[in-house]
């Protein structure tokens, strides 16, 4: 009686994109173990819409167990503390030891502060639920708070960083205020100003400079304040001071003006570039064969002599590619260099007003914005979470209302 082949033991350390759609890729070939800290994967490009009243949080949140149901991979809720390479082992801090053939790290990213005094202390990330949840809290309970008071006191929202992140949820500020709140309670909506800082010299700088300037005027006549070219030096107590010497006031400041890898990876005993994990083109982790790095936590230089984007279709190539990669290793294979295929980038502003750059197509308005709508909905995990995200959406739309506007911080 033949004796089947074991299947190689491969572990992989993060449920974000990249980590998920390479377990589904080696299900059928490997002995797969995905390790994530958090027991459900957050849709990170629609978090911004938790913060602003647009979707409830469950919406953007899926388990992943529920994702892997159909497979074979299991699941561990625990975060790495340790890697041995001579054993080909990483232990947990549950004080579980897993040993593998191959490990894929794929732990995203968090919010980088640049070295800015006063970010970890006075500004809201948004990279987790609980962030979100925090924002639209501070927000909300400053609304009360003018209610309340009924005078001339202005509340003023900034929103650092005039990337996608940063002008989505700008837009979408300038909206809730518009419609909900201003149905709420006129007076203290009118005492609201959204700003949005960039340091550079135009927002959405990935775009070309049309749509960039497009957004621009998309977002003032929201009523947005747009200021480019303005480079914060410190974030106070209801202040921002810039480098040009501006005190600008701030009772609610959201830092979206960047990403760094994982700090999680400082531990592992990997070669790091800046806050990256350094790798081959191969994506395997210089010095160590049998590791490979994924998404925003992988240095991986692009044809431009840049990183790739931390964006998820980087992660989800980059996942599928290393599955394949695994797949020639047993096989005895060549591996072959990964090449990103950039599939253009889109942003929302609001209600029909978005932008989309696929190489030379360029989309604006009503067309761009029901491609945002579609892609975003396509690519979210869960039918319970489509359809609870299609109800709200609908219900946005129709009634200009958003009835997430709940304050469930722990304060």
């Amino acid at each position: 009686m033949q004796i089947a082949p074991q299947k190689p033991r491969v572990v992989i350390l993060g449920a974000g994109f990249g980590g998920l759609t390479a377990a589904k890729a080696m299900a059928d070939f490997a002995d797969v173990t995905v390790i994530d800290r958090h027991n459900f994967q957050t849709f990170l490009p629609l978090l911004y819409q938790v913060s602003t009243a647009g979707l409830a949080a469950d919406h953007v949140a899926h388990p992943i167990r529920s994702a892997l149901r159909k497979t074979n991979v299991k699941f561990r809720m625990a975060s790495p503390i340790f890697i041995d390479h001579k054993n080909k082992s990483v232990k947990l801090d549950s004080s579980e030891v897993l040993d593998f053939d191959y490990l894929i790290v794929a732990l995203g990213s968090a919010t980088a502060d640049f070295g800015i005094p006063g970010v970890n202390e006075h500004a809201l990330g948004m990279k987790s639920v609980n962030e979100a949840i925090a924002i639209r809290a501070q927000v909300m309970r400053r609304f009360e708070d003018l209610c309340r008071f009924e005078d001339d006191t202005i509340f003023s929202i900034s929103v650092v960083g005039g990337g996608p992140t940063g002008v989505e949820m700008a837009g979408a500020f300038a909206e809730l205020v518009r419609g909900p709140l201003k149905n709420d309670q006129a007076h203290a909506a009118a005492h609201i100003r959204v700003r949005l800082i960039e340091a550079g010299p135009r927002i959405l700088p990935m775009f070309s400079a049309k749509l960039s300037d497009r957004a621009r005027k998309d977002l003032e006549k929201l009523g947005v304040e747009v200021q480019v070219n303005t480079a914060v030096k410190e974030i106070k107590s209801r202040k921002i001071e810039t480098v040009a010497g501006q005190s600008l006031p701030s009772e609610v400041t959201i830092w979206a003006a960047g990403v760094m890898g994982e700090p999680t990876a400082m531990k592992l005993n990997l070669p790091l570039v800046n806050t990256r994990i350094d790798v081959d083109q191969t994506l395997q982790v210089k010095h160590h064969p049998h590791i490979f790095a994924i998404g925003d936590i992988a240095g991986f230089v692009g044809a431009n002599g840049r990183f790739l984007p931390m964006v998820a279709p980087v992660a989800m190539q980059q996942g599928r590619h290393v599955a394949r990669q695994i797949k020639k290793l047993i096989a005895g294979q060549d591996l072959v260099a990964f090449k990103y295929i950039d599939k253009g980038s889109m942003a929302t502003i609001g209600r029909h007003k978005a932008i989309v750059e696929v190489k030379k197509l360029r989309l604006v308005g009503i067309p761009a914005w029901y491609a945002w709508l579609f892609l975003h909905l396509f690519y979210l995990l869960g039918g319970r979470n489509k359809i609870g995200t299609m109800a709200d959406w609908t219900w946005n739309y129709l009634t200009f209302d958003r009835g997430n506007r709940h304050i469930m911080d722990t304060l």
